[in-house]
């Protein structure tokens, strides 16, 4: 395995290109802290890798870049609707976080929820999810509000999402994939679709 670094230019991070002789056909990209790291056959041709490499790197960036349209104002308005929808006529209460947000440093997890301070974390992996799919973590982490833990009750309020079990399944199937080699939240070259961590 050899391994080359371009530097950050004023468009994109910094990009390491990781050639690997067990890789034979595909390359994958993804987000890794400061810097995108890009797996490559060994052997691929320089220039065709430099083309290729450069592709893929701009349709992770700009799928990475989706995510950024829905601001943090705009999740807590979904957060709003979601538990007005789902929890408050169960609970008898106003269930609301003190902030939601994207973040990128949530690599095994879509999503987090601190009770104490009422804090929720969305995954910025998520970036390019159907709607129904990140609308359910964010549902999962609002029931953390009503009951800490993953006990009956807390599986009784987010069972009343009526695609939880797709979105669960997806976020399954997301995480299957990822674990027998995909491209852990990035692209690859096999479909160029958004590519994958669990819920807290």
């Amino acid at each position: 395995m050899t391994e080359s670094f371009l530097p950050a230019t004023p468009t994109r991070p910094a990009v390491v290109v990781r050639r690997s002789k067990k890789r034979h056909r595909t390359l994958s990209a993804r987000q890794d802290g400061d810097h995108v790291l890009v797996m490559v056959p060994w052997g691929m041709d320089p220039d065709e890798e430099r083309r290729k490499v450069e592709k893929l790197v701009t349709t992770l960036l700009n799928r990475r870049r989706r995510y950024t349209a829905t601001t943090d104002e705009e999740l807590m308005e979904r957060a709003d609707r979601l538990a007005r929808s789902y929890l408050d006529p169960v609970v008898g209460s106003r269930v609301r976080p003190s902030s939601v947000r994207w973040v990128t440093n949530q690599n095994h997890r879509w999503g987090s929820c601190t009770v104490r301070t009422g804090q929720i974390r969305l995954s910025a992996r998520m970036a390019g999810f159907p709607r129904w799919v990140s609308d359910y973590v964010l549902l999962h982490e609002l029931c953390h509000l009503v009951e800490p833990n993953h006990g009956s009750r807390f599986h009784e309020l987010l069972s009343r999402y009526p695609q939880a079990d797709k979105a669960e399944g997806f976020l399954t199937g997301w995480s299957w994939a990822t674990s027998m080699g995909g491209t852990d939240g990035g692209v690859g070259t096999d479909a160029m679709d958004p590519a994958p961590a669990d819920i807290d």
